[in-house]
């Protein structure tokens, strides 16, 4: 495993010499020593001032940021930009930047446009709406369980209830057809690895826009009560929005929404598996369910290379400065695992009275699918746990494959019995 070795130069200004060209300087990303808890060298750079210069792939240098109290005021600072155009925006993976720049995401765009379609997005995940899914979830949650039970042991929790149940729940907010679960999660391998190149990249979304493509004409033509058919007879009848754009929001709301399950409900469940003493006590009270996934969330803390930007201008935080015109990865693992914010961060404890995590982002760009997430990796644990009393890994868990070249982090295969 890399680690960022002490003495990592800290907070240098633009026009400075660069400190990640020195002896020690940091080479980023890093892999977790332990799929549960983040790189070793988060410590590291947290103890030595927060700030730490880096290089990251394609020659680029970017600011990390493994502080709490950092992470959250550079993200919510106006000057810290999410556009992919930017020469300095600090992707990890071969095309992402270039696809970003074109297809433009939302979440790769600053006001006034991130506003304007997020406005457009928001509405399908207050707790209100999701609160009305929970019925829907638990008969998918419940199907999903029977499908397992039916395999031969040991199973794969990813491929065969994980994998499964995220697919199902995005696919039926959205209204998009469930013909084919495979070709789900391939595209989203494919687009969210950091090996993929800009044509792998190209080629894997086109798929996925050739489908989102034809079924906007359908629900044109006859609207049914999902996300599309409301976002095309609504912003886009308006004008509001161009076709194209409509393919990237949609093809992002997928692809988010996917594989932010996906990876965490059988590394949650793996969680929980190796500490029993938290799972027996949410046998013993099912009413500490919620309180539990918020620590799973910040525990596991998947998404947490996702929040890169640029600043546009200086940004203070306690190490230092982020020069304006610099990239910065502000780092969710890190800041969920910093002891000033969380006593014993290393301890999952489902009693956890801090909630003040960061595992869906911070400021205008969290996470709009998060109560969405809070609601489907509750159900899918409570439904697993209550209906496979006997669930136990099947495999030791060095031996697991892990997704440490993806935006999300996760596991490839969870193989369990019963």
């Amino acid at each position: 495993m890399t680690e960022i070795p002490t003495g990592a130069p800290t907070g240098a200004r633009a026009d400075e010499p660069d400190p990640a060209q020195a002896p020690g300087a940091a080479a980023f990303p890093l892999t977790r020593g332990c799929p549960f808890t983040p790189p070793e060298g988060y410590r590291a750079m947290r103890e030595e001032g927060g700030l730490t210069r880096a290089a990251i792939p394609g020659g680029k240098h970017a600011w990390l940021l493994t502080r709490h109290d950092d992470v959250r005021a550079a993200l919510a600072h106006p000057a810290a930009s999410s556009d992919a155009r930017h020469p300095a925006f600090p992707a990890l993976g071969d095309g992402e930047q270039a696809v970003a720049a074109e297809l433009r995401p939302f979440i790769r765009m600053d006001p006034p446009d991130h506003t304007r379609v997020r406005r457009m997005l928001v509405g399908e995940f207050t707790v209100k709406r999701v609160r009305a899914m929970r019925p829907a979830i638990e008969e998918i949650c419940a199907e999903q369980v029977d499908h397992l039970l039916a395999q031969p042991t040991p199973a794969d929790l990813v491929g065969e209830y994980a994998n499964r149940v995220s697919t199902t729940v995005i696919c039926r907010l959205l209204g998009v057809p469930l013909a084919d679960l495979e070709f789900f999660r391939r595209i989203t391998s494919v687009s969210g690895a950091r090996g993929s190149t800009e044509a792998e990249v190209t080629a894997a979304l086109g798929e996925l826009f050739g489908l989102i493509d034809r079924l906007i004409d359908e629900k044109a033509a006859q609207p049914r009560d999902d996300l599309i058919s409301r976002l095309v007879t609504g912003p886009l009848a308006r004008g509001e929005i161009t076709r194209q754009s409509l393919l990237s929001q949609i093809g992002i709301t997928l692809n988010a929404g996917h594989e932010t399950s996906r990876n965490m409900i059988p590394l949650a469940a793996l969680a929980l598996l190796h500490h029993p003493d938290q799972l027996d006590r949410l046998r013993a009270d099912p009413e500490l369910w919620p309180g539990a996934v918020e620590e799973l969330l910040r525990y596991l803390s998947v998404a947490d290379v996702i929040p890169l930007r640029v600043a546009r201008e200086d940004i203070p935080v306690s190490g230092g400065v982020i020069p304006a015109g610099d990239g910065f990865i502000a780092l969710l693992a890190g800041a969920d695992h910093d002891p000033e914010a969380f006593p014993e961060p290393e301890r999952l404890d489902i009693t956890r009275p801090q909630r003040n995590h960061v595992a869906f982002g911070y400021g205008a760009h969290q996470c709009v699918g998060q109560n969405l997430g809070r609601v489907e990796i509750e159900i899918a644990l409570r439904t697993l746990f209550d209906r496979v009393p006997t669930l136990r890994p099947a495999a030791a868990l060095a031996d697991l494959p892990t997704r440490s070249a993806s935006a999300i982090f996760g596991l490839d295969e969870v193989p369990v019995t019963w």
